[in-house]
């Protein structure tokens, strides 16, 4: 399903074009703030996965190019999604994050800076993608003092230099060019709620399971046993998690819990294919 777009006049605004890409799935109670945030691009697309909810309606409200799409994981849906934009220069975006007013003003001026440069015949000045800072709203706090902040992200870059890569669900664009940073924030509503929190930790959890089953990657007592440790200690000591009190502590706790999570998964995977190995060796005996 598609639905029609109504794109700006960059040109106008003397400015080079932007495209804005969201991937979602019944995220009704989100996708409308995201969407206010980047009304300034001129061409917004978003790809669903079959909502069930209002998303899509609200997304037409918007005026958005929605492209629904059944769910082949998260990277590739977002590489489908940079492919279904029609501009150089793309931002992207998660259904629970918006663009903070002063990222705006600093894109627009990067915009309207590559389209003089272009103008004027002179070798552009830019990067060919630019990282941005990712702020979290989370436990009633905005997380400024460590922890999860700073958060850098690659989310602003040209189109032509930039492929998808890394594993699920912690996918990322891989730029083939120069790389810089750029001011202002996204706001990142990551979580409703701790229950909401754990219920994401498992699915996630179970992803990155199966992804590293099928790279080869083996569960281990290290990895057992003190990864998990490891990773609570650099998010509440080394990162400054501790900054936050008990709210730092519980999340701290929450980090190393996913990791625990994700290689009890993987030795529950590698303990099933040892079975089946086992069961069918037992059947070509009998045979």
């Amino acid at each position: 399903m598609q639905t029609e777009f109504h794109a700006t006049t960059a040109a106008a605004a003397e400015r080079e074009p932007v495209s804005a890409f969201i991937i979602c799935f019944n995220e009704e109670q989100d996708i409308e703030e995201c969407l206010k945030s980047v009304q300034f691009c001129d061409e917004v697309v978003v790809i669903d996965s079959f909502s069930t909810d209002r998303t899509v309606e609200i997304c037409e409200r918007y005026h958005a190019r929605v492209i629904q799409r059944p769910w082949p994981g998260y990277r590739e849906q977002k590489a489908f999604g940079l492919a279904a934009t029609t501009h150089e220069w793309v931002l992207n975006l998660d259904a629970d994050e918006r663009v903070s007013p002063e990222l705006r003003e600093n894109l627009l001026a990067l915009l309207r800076r590559d389209w003089e440069e272009r103008r004027a015949g002179v070798p552009t000045t830019l990067a060919d993608g630019y990282e941005v800072n990712r702020t979290v709203w989370y436990l009633g706090r905005w997380w400024r003092r460590g922890g999860w902040y700073p958060e850098f992200r690659m989310r602003f870059f040209r189109k032509s230099k930039v492929t998808w890569g890394g594993t699920d669900p912690h996918e990322k664009p891989i730029v083939d060019g120069t790389q810089d940073r750029i001011g202002g924030e996204i706001y990142h509503f990551t979580y409703k709620s701790f229950s909401d929190q754990v219920e994401r930790l498992h699915r996630f959890s179970s992803i990155a399971a199966e992804e590293e089953f099928k790279k080869g990657g083996r569960s281990g007592w290290r990895r057992l046993l003190l990864n998990p440790l490891l990773r609570s200690f650099k998010f509440f000591v080394l990162k400054g998690g501790f900054q936050e009190g008990k709210a730092g502590l519980v999340v701290a706790l929450a980090e190393g819990y996913y990791t625990f999570m994700k290689y009890a998964k993987l030795w529950e995977l590698e303990h099933k294919e040892a079975h089946l190995a086992a069961r069918r060796r037992e059947a070509a005996n009998e045979g």
